[in-house]
């Protein structure tokens, strides 16, 4: 049975494709992010290497909000990947927003989340990723892109009702808020767009109901082999979270909850190149930060939530992992972030 990991991106086949109508030639993205040449050809890429594509594009032009922009309208439809194409081709603007988040579950490494209240809908964009930040021009793009669609999908010169980054910075805020119509908001807890409802219900000219039967039985069957075959990696992770308080879980109980033999888990980890004390480290470090994160907790409540129960063996373990001590770390952390507000 094939097997799916978040790490692994596929690359859309028209991507070098429109980046090079853009003026942007792709053996200039490839060496200012630093990867093989060869990756160019390669239609599918990890995480990391995804990120730093899409952030040297970013470093190559002049303004992150005219990069966001430029790629978010240029694209032609005959480009698009058929997850999107799917989209473009739906009833209306609600149904194409709908597969949208539906089929994204396919296009790590963010999904979509779509809130209908009152007068307002909100697509906000989750992140699948804890340790890599996503680049901030790739989130303007996919913001930028959904209501893209639904104004090639109306025919329409449809107009946000707000627009919110996370991040601090996002290039010439006048261009992006002449793009979407509306006040950009940054340094929020999201990266959403929020949109009127009412634009939800326009039909669109594009819609296609003989290419939409064609297409959706397909792309369904994809997201149902991929819901059916999550990573080994990622499930194992996800029983670490669960099974950390208090104590240390080990491979056995590990292997018994995914209902296979400690020898099998160790096999099926060293296919996907980690191990189960890697995973382990990886779970404690990334949850350590994430409760410390929380000026509520106290350290050594901290270290009973990622399974220390020697406070000691705690501050050891992250004292390797960040080069300093919990209490450090979290005032280092607060202080920053009390800054930045």
């Amino acid at each position: 049975m094939t097997m799916y990991s978040s790490d692994r991106i596929k690359i859309p086949a028209g991507f070098w494709t429109g980046l090079r109508q853009l003026g942007i030639v792709a053996h200039d993205v490839v060496r200012k992010a630093q990867l093989p040449i060869t990756i160019i050809s390669d239609p599918v890429v990890t995480t990391a290497q995804y990120f730093a594509i899409w952030q040297a594009y970013s470093d190559l032009i002049d303004d992150t909000a005219k990069g966001i922009i430029k790629l978010a309208t240029s694209f032609e439809t005959d480009h698009y990947p058929p997850t999107v194409l799917a989209t473009y081709h739906a009833r209306d603007y609600r149904d194409a927003l709908k597969r949208m988040a539906r089929y994204k579950q396919m296009c790590p490494p963010e999904r979509l989340h779509i809130i209908e209240e009152g007068e307002h809908c909100t697509i906000e964009i989750e992140s699948l990723q804890s340790e890599q930040p996503v680049p901030s021009i790739l989130v303007g793009i996919t913001l930028a892109f959904l209501l893209e669609l639904g104004r090639r999908g109306t025919g329409q010169p449809l107009t946000a009702k707000c627009v919110e980054f996370s991040t601090h910075s996002i290039g010439d805020l006048q261009i992006l808020e002449s793009y979407f119509g509306c006040r950009i908001q940054l340094g929020t807890d999201f990266n959403r767009l929020t949109i009127h409802r009412a634009d939800l219900d326009r039909p669109f000219v594009s819609y296609n109901a003989e290419l939409l039967e064609i297409l959706t039985p397909v792309l369904e069957q994809s997201l149902n082999e991929q819901v059916r075959c999550p990573s080994i990696t990622e499930t194992a992770m996800w029983i670490m979270k669960r099974s950390l308080t208090g104590g240390r879980p080990d491979i056995q109980t590990i292997a018994s909850e995914l209902g296979i033999s400690e020898r099998t888990l160790q096999r099926r980890l060293a296919e996907e190149g980690t191990n189960f004390k890697h995973l382990l480290t990886k779970v404690r470090h990334e949850q350590a930060k994430k409760y410390l994160a929380d000026p509520s907790l106290d350290i050594k409540e901290v270290a009973f939530l990622i399974g220390y129960e020697d406070q000691n063996s705690f501050y050891r373990a992250f004292q390797l992992w960040e080069g300093a001590t919990p209490l450090r770390w979290r005032t280092d952390h607060l202080d920053l972030n009390l800054v930045i507000d």
